[in-house]
């Protein structure tokens, strides 16, 4: 009996030893498979770091330079004189400002009117496919050719929105040459062109959403707009703030339509930092200053992204 016992426990014992020479080659294998994975990632994160951290390494050493342009590119030091002249400087103030006003007109609009577009098309039941693709037909227009096309409407020779306004007495000026009417024209064409966008991501959410709740709302005796305040809102929350936050993103740095339109003008009051920066470094051909005029949008958009992403952790939409 005592022999049968040990040999049992000898047993036993192999039988661990086993299992636990063979569960410590799969532990040795997962560093191995990280380390490949790596190997096989580590040129293309090379090459991302390489065309991403060098132009900015080089833009924040132009944003302490004064830079040279005859015989070449030349920086000589200035410390942080650029930046002071940043914070000093009343026009790039007075850009801020109306790039503030024109970001929240713009986005503004386009979430208002996309999220409206949006339920709209949701609830057709017939045609909603040709619906969408006119919908969207603005989105797909290059910005420049937007701007090109708001300028020809709204040129008061032979404008058809200037025509259209005149005859009904709405406006009888140049929509582009007087400061306030400009500022709304190239409000409206952003709005124009992107509003789509908001409303195809909202679109998407719709679709996502359950159907027997809703259904069951409405057995339950619920209005539209009860449903859309207590459930439909609420789960596409998440969907809304990814669409502001992709169009707030693009919308801090916008310039195609303003440049092909009113240049900044008349008398800067379309002139948004994005025309300024555009202004100082092709213009006025001082790099330096133009280097930290980029690097104060490239800080705003930072602190914007933060916001949305805050928000969205908070919601458990991220992490």
């Amino acid at each position: 009996m005592a022999t049968t016992t040990a040999e049992k426990g000898r047993t036993g014992n192999q039988r661990r030893t086993e299992s636990a020479s063979r569960a410590q080659p799969s532990q040795s294998k997962r560093p191995n498979r990280f380390t490949f994975n790596a190997k096989l990632m580590a040129p293309a994160l090379i090459v991302l770091a390489l065309l991403s951290l060098f132009p900015f390494i080089y833009i924040v050493l132009m944003s302490l330079s004064r830079v040279g342009l005859i015989g070449g590119i030349d920086l000589h030091w200035a410390g942080l004189d650029n930046w002071s002249k940043l914070f000093s400087d009343s026009t790039v103030g007075a850009a801020w400002i109306r790039s503030v006003v024109y970001f929240v007109l713009t986005v503004g609009l386009e979430m208002a009117l996309g999220i409206t577009i949006a339920l709209i098309v949701h609830g057709l039941i017939w045609g909603k496919n040709l619906v969408i693709s006119l919908v969207l037909m603005p989105m797909f227009m290059a910005p420049a050719i937007v701007g090109l096309l708001g300028r020809f409407l709204t040129d008061s020779t032979y404008g058809l929105y200037a025509y259209v306004l005149r005859e009904t007495h709405i406006y009888t000026g140049d929509i582009l040459g007087s400061p306030t009417s400009a500022f709304i024209a190239v409000t409206l064409m952003d709005v124009w062109e992107w509003t789509p966008l908001i409303a195809l991501i909202v679109l998407a959410g719709l679709s996502s959403l359950p159907k027997p709740v809703l259904e069951a709302a409405h057995v339950d005796g619920a209005t539209y707009w009860q449903r859309l305040r207590h459930i439909v809102f609420p789960m596409i929350a998440g969907v809304v703030i990814v669409a502001l936050l992709v169009r707030s993103m693009d919308a801090i740095r916008y310039f195609d339509i303003i440049y092909n339109t009113t240049n900044g003008g008349p008398a800067d009051a379309t002139k948004i930092v994005p025309i300024r920066l555009y202004e100082t470094a092709f213009r006025f051909f001082d790099l330096g200053y133009a280097a930290a005029i980029g690097l104060s949008m490239l800080a705003v958009s930072i602190l914007i992204a933060n916001l949305f992403m805050r928000t969205l952790k908070k919601r458990g939409l991220a992490r």
